[in-house]
């Protein structure tokens, strides 16, 4: 296992954060380093937040896949995890499969071969182990980068963690590579706080 890890904190609901663990993904085939996923939730990140009706309806919507997520990660692994989340974006993001995110979730566990029997940590239950998990992976994002971002959250580990990259589409090839880099690089100097341009267009997914 190589010792340059990339750290990605995700909201399976998020699909920037999906296109960005998309272009992890194909970094991982050009460079070597070891790429780990972590959940930071938009649900707890907006609790208690006056939100237009629509985003708050899909916010309460989403605390059940990121307790699964926490789920897999703690009874199976980050691998795990990791093919899980992969095929719950192939449903969910991809193929827009989002009129019964538990019913998509469930189906994503049987693609990733992980038992069924973990879909019973998908329904929100505020004070359980699995909420408890799932608020402090959110925390250690939090306590990375602060409280006014949003998924995903990118750390190598060391020096500056950051919100980003926000891409669409995922790059590929040695054009994966070479983002990994430079994102690695920022990460090293200490005052580094945001780039940003405005967003044109809708999301590529391919």
């Amino acid at each position: 296992m190589s010792e340059r890890t990339a750290e990605l904190f995700v909201d399976p609901a998020c699909p920037f954060a999906w296109m960005a663990s998309r272009w992890l993904h194909h970094a991982a085939e050009v460079r070597t380093f070891t790429p780990r996923f972590s959940v930071m939730s938009l649900s707890v990140l907006n609790e208690g937040r006056d939100l237009d009706p629509g985003y708050r309806r899909s916010i309460d919507d989403s605390w059940g896949a990121a307790r699964l997520a926490i789920a897999i990660d703690e009874a199976e692994g980050n691998e795990a995890f990791s093919r899980w989340y992969t095929a719950w974006g192939e449903r969910f993001h991809v193929g827009d499969d989002k009129s019964d995110r538990r019913r998509t979730a469930e189906l994503a566990l049987a693609d990733a071969e992980l038992p069924a029997s973990l879909i019973e940590k998908y329904d929100h239950v505020p004070g359980d182990e699995i909420d408890t998990a799932l608020r402090a992976s959110h925390e250690r994002a939090i306590s990375l980068v602060g409280d006014d971002v949003g998924t995903p959250v990118i750390t190598f580990g060391t020096g500056t963690a950051y919100f980003g990259p926000v891409i669409s589409p995922a790059p590929r090839g040695e054009d994966a590579g070479k983002l990994l880099d430079a994102m690695e690089a920022l990460s090293t100097i200490e005052g580094f706080y945001e780039i940003k341009r405005s967003r044109s267009g809708g999301i590529d997914l391919s």
